[in-house]
């Protein structure tokens, strides 16, 4: 049944996902904004096809942390899941992303559309100038900023270090930060065609204010609580850390 559904959901991601690339492409010379909104209308139809072709659901812990303003999210990254359900979770946002992406044909033409924070990663410190620069520009423009700090997508009961990127971003726009945990990897993992049925509980945790603290303090603050909150929502994961030595 997984490989029925997962074949299912991977030819209706082709069906509209094509048609919006070309779509975003045609509406170029629309405000950067009303192509966001436009742009993102993909995002509440694939997350009805998760749930209704996949059976992937998910369960939102701590909404009520959310603060009214925009915020740089910082997030656990396991899949691709997350990079489509926070956009209906959370305030009209953006993602931080590798420019590579934005050449994949559909999916990174259709991200190319819409306002982000491309960063060339070969760059260096460069990079990080990048992030700070496009991520004041998107949240004076009212949007939420995204940010993966592990880089990259781990497996389920593995971190990876996580880079001051976002929270230099957050200190330098003086905007807040909310720590995201989740278990999407549990049923979409890295890279698999195969996704499997479940429910994925996404945990939103109290705001970290930036004001009269460090980046660097802010980014283990932040650290400290998402794999914290791994721990206690997904113990199972962790089993073996938590093994006593023989």
């Amino acid at each position: 049944m997984p490989l029925i559904r997962s074949s299912v959901f991977a030819v209706l991601l082709a069906l509209v996902t094509i048609p919006y690339a070309l779509f975003a492409i045609l509406i170029f010379w629309l405000p950067p904004m009303t192509r966001h909104r436009l742009i993102t209308t993909w995002v509440p139809i694939m997350m009805w096809i998760i749930k209704h072709v996949l059976g992937i659901r998910y369960r939102i812990v701590g909404a009520e942390n959310m603060p009214a303003g925009p915020a740089v999210v910082l997030s656990k990254h396991q899949s691709a899941w997350e990079t489509i359900a926070l956009q209906q979770i959370f305030p009209p946002l953006c993602y931080v992303l590798k420019k590579e992406v934005l050449k994949v044909p559909f999916f990174g033409w259709g991200m190319a559309s819409i306002p982000g924070i491309a960063i060339d990663r070969a760059a260096g410190k460069d990079a990080l100038a990048q992030v700070v620069e496009q991520g004041r520009e998107r949240l004076k423009e009212g949007l939420w900023v995204v940010v993966f700090p592990e880089g990259t997508r781990t497996a389920p009961g593995k971190t990876g270090r996580y880079k001051p990127g976002g929270a230099i971003l957050a200190k330098r726009a003086g905007v807040p930060v909310v720590p995201v945990a989740h278990n999407a990897g549990e049923f979409w993992a890295r890279n698999a065609f195969i996704k499997r049925p479940g429910e994925i509980i996404v945990s939103i945790g109290p705001v970290i204010e930036v004001k009269g603290v460090k980046a660097d303090e802010v980014n283990k603050q932040a650290e400290a609580w998402i794999e914290a909150e791994m721990q206690r929502l997904f113990p199972y994961h962790y089993a073996d850390e938590r093994a006593p030595e023989q």
